[in-house]
């Protein structure tokens, strides 16, 4: 027990002095002033660019998504988060010995070259991520804290990361066992955090992206924006468009939809009139009852056709769209 709770205050004590540390001493390797400068620039380019032109600068809930900017890339682990992962980490550790196993990795990569090793992170998280953002949008409570994220009524750079801070811990629990089996020695992944957080602003920035035929492979804001509608496809009720950088895990699996460009689609989801609109009510998500699946309403909205992908994929469509349910995101 000493043990863990030696982790834990480390893990809180350590985490505190780095991010006094990262505002302390802004330099070009420092994820605080990464996410400040990133963050005004994408932001700038809504001001010079936007994709819809009537939606103030100032949108709905633009400081509320600003709080969770940082309170969810800092503030969350200086809280907690980070002392009880170390503990969690520490007993999966001493939980698999007594089973024997004192090492997951299945394919030691950390003898590959930095840049070998970075790309294979970047590849099995974000596949891994994919499959747990499906999750987050079929399982009842987890939809309960997903929908958070997709309570967003007017788009823009900062609802990147505008979500419940258990996604965070669920998103970690899927992510440690298979990066833990491929080896990964690294532990200055700087690049691979900042391209990523970079895609999510630009997916959830109000920019008229086109990415053509790249569109296969990287999500984009056109494509994104129907991830977060209030109509789903009758086919695929749950959600669409699960990518968090890649979009072409939802082209190989069939959960690709972008039948056409709108950039006024309705966002949100059924009974979003009710839901939280408070950072206390929506931090408080976790004492609520879980959500439970209703019937969804219907539309006569019929969609496009997709192209097909240079993978493979053949044509899909896509029957007439109805509001996603209560799993749904």
């Amino acid at each position: 027990m000493e043990r863990y709770i030696q982790a834990f205050v480390d893990g809180y004590s350590g985490y505190a002095r780095y991010l006094v540390h990262e505002i302390a001493n802004p330099g070009w390797h420092n994820y605080f002033y990464a996410l400040v400068g990133l963050s005004l620039a994408v932001w700038g380019l809504e001001l010079l660019f936007p994709w819809r032109r009537d939606q103030p600068v100032l949108r709905q809930d633009f400081f509320l998504d600003l709080f969770y900017l940082f309170f969810n890339f800092f503030l969350f682990s200086l809280v907690g988060y980070n002392a009880v992962s170390n503990v969690g980490v520490l007993i999966v550790s001493d939980a698999l010995a007594q089973l024997g196993i004192r090492n997951l990795v299945a394919i030691n990569i950390q003898s590959w070259s930095v840049w070998a090793q970075l790309f294979t992170l970047f590849i099995v998280r974000d596949f891994v991520q994919w499959n747990v953002h499906r999750l987050l949008h079929r399982v009842p409570w987890m939809w309960t804290f997903h929908k958070v994220h997709h309570s967003v009524e007017q788009m823009g750079f900062a609802a990147h990361l505008r979500y419940h801070w258990m996604e965070t811990v669920i998103y970690r629990v899927f992510e440690y066992i298979p990066l833990a089996m491929i080896g990964f020695g690294i532990s200055d992944f700087f690049v691979v955090h900042l391209f990523t957080l970079a895609v999510g602003h630009f997916n959830h920035a109000n920019i008229n992206l086109p990415l053509g035929p790249l569109r296969y492979l990287f999500n984009s804001p056109q494509m994104h924006l129907w991830h977060h509608a209030e109509v789903m496809p009758d086919d695929h009720p749950t959600g669409i468009n699960y990518g968090i950088t890649l979009s072409i895990w939802d082209y190989l699996f069939g959960t690709a939809h972008e039948p056409y460009v709108d950039s006024h689609l309705k966002l949100g989801f059924p009974g979003l009139d009710t839901f939280p609109r408070t950072l206390t009510g929506q931090l408080g998500l976790s004492l609520q009852p879980t959500s439970q699946p209703h019937e969804p309403k219907t539309t006569s909205l019929e969609t496009a056709d997709l192209p097909a992908t240079n993978t493979g994929v053949a044509h899909t469509r896509f029957g007439p769209l109805r509001a996603r349910t209560a799993s749904a995101g």
